[in-house]
């Protein structure tokens, strides 16, 4: 399951529906451009607050999964820890894909949702 959620921000990335970074993120956040946001499980502590609390604001569905390093790897962009989805259909899946991996109990390093 793991590769598949991978492989869709792989996927988000070559069809111009993913944004990376955390200063992109951030504006894209608060023009509630994008449907999802993805926080790395290895983000300091103040950036994953600062993107939760931006999301549930605007109620932006935001979860915090994987690690920078694989991340980055699947969408060709060196150490990001931020990723937006700009896209409903990939959003929702890359969402339920994650919400596979936490049910499947795969205990691949404490993926969570942001939101309260």
């Amino acid at each position: 399951m793991e590769n598949k959620v991978l492989s869709f921000l792989g996927l988000a990335q070559r069809s111009g529906n993913l944004v990376t970074g955390e200063d992109t993120c951030a504006a894209y956040v608060k023009k509630n451009a994008v449907k999802l946001v993805l926080i790395a499980n290895d983000a300091s502590d103040n950036t994953k607050k600062k993107f939760q609390d931006m999301a549930d604001f605007r109620n932006i569905k935001c979860v915090i999964y994987g690690d920078r390093q694989k991340l980055s790897q699947a969408v060709g962009k060196p150490n990001r820890a931020v990723y937006g989805i700009k896209d409903t259909g990939l959003a929702k899946k890359i969402s339920s894909l994650i919400e596979e991996v936490k049910d499947g109990s795969n205990n691949l390093g404490g993926e969570r949702t942001c939101q309260k």
